[in-house]
């Protein structure tokens, strides 16, 4: 491959300034900028990434510890961010490197690995915890970082981060089914352990409260987020004394599991119980009827996480809460 003095050779101009124009374009004229880099297309040059990484501290190479799942199972909305989050550092001149490792303390050697041998410069985080010994780690070690997903139960966040106002999401859905008519609104999540879940319920419970709607005894804690768990929780509140009119669910896949128990009674969501999900996965629009459901917006996300990661320091805020967008269909169609 040809190298950095060829290229500056083949266009008559100094080796810094070809790598002001790999580098920071902005500070060569544009006929000289273009002479360049007609020679490093002409020449097929290639820069060297570690020693570029190494020379500006650049983010050059991202690693991304590809979470894994209950059961050996696919997450669909995960897989959506992986894809939109391997485009996102493409469409910088970037790429992800894809790794596995155990989950807390057990898997920083192969963080350590990595970095040591120069294969990643950075990392994004997902499945982020309390008390996260990678977060401590990679600033003791100074590696640039940033997590998709707030850390619970921490009076302040360890590191810059991504991520979606499920509590938000969970007031909007709330107001959607009262404004459909409905004022009995139960509540599908997860165990209170959970901090993603605390978030969501706070959502419903709060919502509700305003618009003077009861909460008590509305709330149902599954145990795993499954369609079995789902359905049962469903069938919890459908066999109340006073049943519900309507389900806010904490995700597709809980929804989907309280649309099947719906079915097997003989009632229709949209007109007997409305009936709302998070995170428009797949299955949610194949459903019948459609499922109403919270949009996560996982292509920003991707790129607010790649900015964040290869962004000059202190030039952008590092804290950045989205909002999930309501999709309507057929499962919350006014009674």
């Amino acid at each position: 491959m040809a190298t950095l003095k060829q290229v500056a050779a083949h266009a008559d101009v100094s080796v810094q300034t070809v790598s002001n124009a790999l580098n920071a374009p902005h500070r060569l004229r544009p006929d000289t900028l273009q002479r360049v880099t007609r020679s490093i297309e002409l020449l097929n040059y290639r820069p060297n990434r570690n020693a570029r990484s190494l020379r500006t501290s650049a983010v050059e190479l991202i690693g991304y510890c590809v979470p894994s799942w209950q059961g050996g199972q696919a997450h669909l909305v995960m897989d959506q961010f992986l894809h939109a989050l391997c485009a996102a550092a493409e469409s910088t001149g970037r790429h992800i490197l894809l790794f596995t490792a155990p989950a807390g303390a057990d898997g920083m050697s192969v963080y350590d690995d990595l970095h040591a041998r120069r294969l990643v410069d950075g990392f994004v985080l997902s499945q982020t915890e309390t008390h996260d010994p990678r977060h401590g780690w990679l600033k003791d070690k100074r590696i640039p970082f940033v997590s998709f997903g707030r850390v619970w139960k921490e009076t302040t966040q360890p590191g810059p981060y991504v991520d979606v106002d499920g509590a938000a999401g969970c007031a909007t859905a709330t107001r959607h089914l009262y404004d459909a008519g409905r004022r009995r609104i139960g509540f599908l999540g997860w165990p209170r352990t959970s901090g993603l879940a605390e978030d969501r319920l706070a959502g419903w419970r709060d919502t509700c409260q305003e618009l003077g709607l009861p909460t008590d005894g509305l709330a149902v804690h599954c145990a795993e987020d499954t369609f079995d768990e789902g359905a049962r929780g469903a069938a919890s509140l459908l066999d109340a004394t006073e049943p519900v009119d309507a389900i806010v669910a904490l995700s597709d896949i809980l929804a989907l599991g309280a649309l099947r128990e719906l079915t097997r009674r003989g009632l229709s969501a949209g007109s007997d119980v409305a009936l709302t999900g998070f995170d428009d996965s797949p299955l949610a629009s194949v459903v019948s009827p459609a499922l109403t459901t919270l949009r996560q917006p996982i292509d920003l996300i991707a790129h607010e996480l790649i900015n964040i990661l290869t962004g000059p320091a202190g030039d952008e805020p590092t804290e950045r809460l989205l909002k999930p967008e309501l999709i309507v269909r057929g499962s919350s169609a006014p009674g």
